[in-house]
């Protein structure tokens, strides 16, 4: 009996791994040919030499790149001070919601009101208001920066969809373990910070990541109230050279940064997933 169920396993294995095998066959066959198609029918339009010569100049290219480079920094610069204080903003506003103290009732007002306004509001208006109505303020320097005002936009608009993921992670902590660590002794204060906070923070590293990228990708919109990031650098040498191939440098930088945390988050999605299995 034993035996018959360790060949039956066995069975179903080898199947499995046939199944694994064409998959990957009827994919790669696939996409050679898509790729193929590509590469031959492309290059047969009337219009490939104009948009080669405007895209894909491979001199301006080399010419443009290192300044593209230099500029990113700028976006490195501001995605680093953005990000944790997207984080803890993020978080403040998740509890703010979830508070069941009367006596808070007014915060989680607030957390709704605040999570609906930035969520409902497209990003580049966020960032065309607050940039460019704070610093007409008359600010003194360096409080009318751009900089400041731009990140606080990306900060309070990013804050709110962050909040919403983190309040998905505290509501897939099943209320049992809340109702154990109250039976022991612990105070609603100690079971958020030590028991529920590390289980739904956990959980929701995956989603973060994926809006970490997104942030990335859109700190390029400060661009349009001053800053001389990536994107507007690109934009200066498409004027100076009349030719759009710099954008294409600044979408290969991207690209460089963005997949591999795409692959990580893939990865991070697949691992939780595993685990819950």
């Amino acid at each position: 009996m034993t035996q018959q169920k360790a060949a039956g396993l066995t069975r179903r294995q080898r199947y499995e791994a046939a199944q694994r095998r064409r998959a990957a066959m009827i994919a790669a066959t696939s996409t050679v040919l898509v790729v193929a198609a590509i590469v031959i029918l492309v290059p047969m339009t009337p219009g490939w030499e104009k948009v080669q010569r405007s895209f894909f100049n491979l001199d301006t290219l080399v010419q443009t790149f290192p300044k593209l480079v230099e500029a990113f920094k700028i976006n490195v610069m501001i995605f680093a001070w953005s990000a944790p204080a997207i984080a803890i903003l993020g978080l403040l506003i998740a509890l703010a919601r979830d508070t069941t103290s009367p006596a808070l009732f007014p915060l989680r007002i607030f957390g709704a009101a605040f999570t609906d306004v930035f969520r409902g509001v497209p990003v580049i208006l966020t960032v065309y208001l607050i940039g460019f109505g704070i610093p007409g303020l008359g600010l003194p320097r360096p409080w009318n920066s751009p900089f400041i005002w731009g990140s606080l936009a990306l900060i309070l608009t990013y804050s709110a969809y962050v909040a919403e993921v983190f309040r998905s992670g505290i509501d897939s902590v099943h209320h049992s373990q809340r109702a154990a660590a109250l039976s022991l002794g612990l105070t609603e204060r100690q079971v958020t910070r030590d028991v529920v906070l590390p289980q739904a923070i956990r959980n929701v590293v995956p989603s973060q990541m994926n809006m970490l990228i997104a942030l990335q990708k859109d700190v390029s919109l400060l661009s349009f109230i001053g800053p001389v990031e990536i994107f507007r650098q690109a934009g200066v040498f498409k004027s100076l050279l009349a030719n759009f191939t710099p954008y294409v440098g600044a979408a290969i930088i991207f690209l460089i940064v963005t997949i591999p945390a795409t692959r990580y988050a893939d990865h991070l999605m697949a691992r939780q997933r595993r685990e819950r299995r």
